[in-house]
């Protein structure tokens, strides 16, 4: 079958042999890790008369963790999300670990939401819909919207576009779309980079560990935060091509020569093999091994918001 969409190697998802091996065959045989499908998770109230004002121009920006890849990233006076995913669950019958950060009717006002790819537990349609706000993704995510009266600006890798005083860079991610039987790779997934006039924040995506990151990182210097997945991945022979593990992840922001690590993809939803509050331990114990400071990393509590300071302007 041929791809719309690859990979920068060329890659694609796995073959459904593999896919057949790793959700039956492995499963029956015991040959997978067994976990609780829950844990317990710091979570706080934010302030929702705090959230309801962005950081004006020349602020910085306050970004607070809703749980999973979603993200409420406020600067230049805009409010934007990044996958949101607000309900109690998420299709297969996969419930939240912990509620959302805040709920999509205490969000403030969103100028528009950010969609990395279409998987189910990125792309959220009910969540989306209600918030209302015009969306930016991939190439092809339009397709989803058709019914709902949102505009979308869809942009390939490396493009970009306007929302008020910030730019939305779309760019390339390690990974893979499908929503349906028959539409794999039909549509582009990828990361964000989130840039006001003196605040650079990157958002992954889903992604595995791959060469784009140190791209990524030539493009946009000085990357002020990068929000960066650390769970999802064991049984790790099956995963690698879709996640990354803890230890990558450091390795992914050492790439991309962030100042900041933010944790997530972690402990919401119950999705692969390991221990859900897992990746956090392994992050801690990686962090350490490599012996660099401790003031760069954060793994917030869900609703958790962190306030990133301004740079001097960006030139260029």
């Amino acid at each position: 079958m041929a791809l719309r969409f690859k990979n920068l190697d060329g890659s694609g998802p796995h073959p459904m042999s593999t896919v057949f091996q790793w959700a039956v065959a492995d499963k029956v045989a015991g040959r997978r890790r067994k976990s609780a499908a829950t844990c317990a998770m710091r979570r706080v109230e934010p302030d929702l008369a705090v959230l309801a004002v962005p950081p004006a121009p020349g602020e910085g920006a306050r970004l607070t963790w809703l749980g999973h890849a979603s993200w409420l990233v406020q600067l230049e006076g805009v409010s934007l999300l990044i996958d949101p995913v607000l309900r109690d669950s998420i299709p297969g019958f996969i419930r939240r670990n912990v509620p959302p950060g805040v709920a999509t009717g205490q969000l403030p006002p969103i100028q528009a939401t950010l969609v990395s790819h279409n998987h189910y537990d990125h792309l959220d349609l009910p969540t989306v819909r209600q918030v209302g706000a015009p969306v930016i993704g991939g190439l092809g995510l339009t397709r989803y919207f058709q019914r709902t009266g949102l505009s979308v600006t869809e942009l390939d890798w490396w493009g970009s576009t306007r929302v008020g005083a910030v730019t939305v860079h779309f760019v390339p991610a390690q990974h893979w779309s499908r929503r349906g039987l028959a539409d794999v790779n039909e549509t582009l997934w990828g990361g964000f980079v989130v840039e006001g006039a003196h605040t650079r924040v990157y958002h992954s995506g889903d992604t595995a560990y791959f060469e784009g990151f140190r791209e990524i990182g030539r493009r946009f210097p000085g990357l002020d935060a990068a929000l960066l997945p650390i769970g999802a991945y064991d049984p790790e022979w099956f995963m690698e091509k879709q996640h990354m593990n803890p230890e990558q992840a450091v390795q992914a922001y050492e790439d991309l020569g962030a100042r900041r690590f933010l944790a997530m993809h972690w402990g919401t939803f119950k999705l692969t093999d390991e221990p859900l509050d897992e990746p956090p331990q392994r992050l801690d114990a990686e962090w350490k091994r490599r012996a660099l400071p401790v003031e760069p990393l954060h793994v917030l509590a869900v609703g958790e918001s962190l306030t990133v300071p301004p740079d001097a302007p960006r030139q260029g």
